[in-house]
């Protein structure tokens, strides 16, 4: 009886962060995971406001003068246009699933649409905010 002996090639390494390039299919999918866990989050900031709010009428103003300051509009702003992409990548997600924009070129333009969409959205976010 013969022995198989496995020969191992040496694998291309590359450890410098910034010469790896994603392609934006790749980004898509991982900005689409971080936009849930931050629309996961701001769902504990969002119900943390409401109960303020409704808490008492010092609660409420409380609430009101936290939420008219910048700091707040842009955390408010910020928490919108993530919902609006995890929405946005949701739809773009399903449609894949549904054997829409599975081939590299019709999921490259999927994902330049999504993003388009999202900055979009994220204006009208702004505009509603402030």
């Amino acid at each position: 009886m013969g022995h198989i002996v496995k020969v191992r090639k040496p694998r291309p390494v590359n450890l410098d962060l910034q010469t790896i390039r994603f392609p934006i299919t790749a980004i898509a999918s991982i900005a689409h995971r971080v936009s849930g866990v931050i629309t996961f989050i701001s769902v504990a900031i969002l119900l943390w406001l409401l109960s303020l709010s409704l808490s008492s009428p010092s609660g409420f103003e409380s609430a009101a003068g936290f939420v008219d300051s910048f700091f707040a509009k842009f955390i408010l702003w910020g928490i919108l246009t993530a919902l609006a992409y995890h929405i946005v990548g949701g739809i773009r997600h399903l449609m894949m699933d549904m054997k829409y924009f599975e081939e590299l070129e019709t999921g490259t333009l999927s994902a330049q649409v999504a993003f388009g969409i999202t900055a979009f959205l994220s204006v009208l976010a702004g505009i509603l905010v402030w």
